[in-house]
């Protein structure tokens, strides 16, 4: 392909350049491959291609993870994450209908912000390097209320595997991920537990705080 070609000559190109021009042409080569990715796999857009291709995209970040650092890191996944999960939804269902409802616009605006920024940050701090590790998908199944589940397993360099599990929904942009399960353990059920508890016993301003917190953390790695 042309663009193909492109993306090789410029990285060729490169090599020879300042290390500031370094990092911001690596981030738009790799921000270009993305794209081109995600245009090839816009029609035929199911469940599994959603997941396939988010995960070649960790592994692309995580075999430029110490180049990049985590502000190149942040910046590559964010369409990653914007295309293939659902956040506002995500958020909606971890606080639930009775707290959601107490919210008024901009405060719902301001949760879903803050909750995007901290689902890629989590990403970002998390997939920083490359050690060999594969994905692999196993199976897609029918789930109730016409939702999906696709089975994958993470294939460290060591053998050792460790399970993602995802559940997506069908929405106008295509198929999105609404939760994970690592290991069998529900990430939704889990924040759900964690972020109700702290609004039920400090408020919505101290949740959001909390949040920023945890980004602020990830911005460390």
């Amino acid at each position: 392909m042309l663009i193909g070609k492109i993306v090789a000559m410029k990285a060729k190109q490169i090599i020879n350049m300042k290390p500031i021009i370094k990092f911001k042409l690596a981030v738009l080569l790799l921000l270009i491959s993305i794209t081109v990715i995600a245009d090839n796999n816009s029609l035929n857009e199911n469940p599994e291609q959603v997941i396939v291709q988010m995960q070649s995209s960790l592994i692309q970040v995580m075999k430029n993870g110490e180049k990049l650092g985590y502000e190149g890191r942040f910046k590559f996944l964010e369409p990653v994450i914007d295309q293939s999960h659902d956040i506002e939804l995500i958020i909606k269902t971890i606080l639930g209908s009775t707290y959601w409802s107490q919210l008024d616009h901009e405060q719902k605006q301001l949760i879903t912000k803050t909750f995007r920024e901290l689902s890629i940050a989590t990403y970002a701090s998390q997939f920083t390097q490359y050690e060999g590790e594969q994905f692999e998908v196993i199976e897609q199944r029918d789930l109730p209320h016409e939702q999906k589940l696709v089975r994958s397993q993470l294939i460290k360099s060591d053998g050792g595997t460790v399970n993602f599990d995802y559940v997506l929904h069908k929405t106008e942009q295509g198929w999105r991920i609404v939760n994970i399960l690592f290991d069998g353990v529900s990430d939704l059920a889990i924040k759900r537990g964690e972020y109700r508890a702290v609004m039920q016993r400090d408020g919505f301003q101290a949740l959001i705080e909390s949040l920023k917190e945890k980004i602020a953390l990830a911005r460390q790695n």
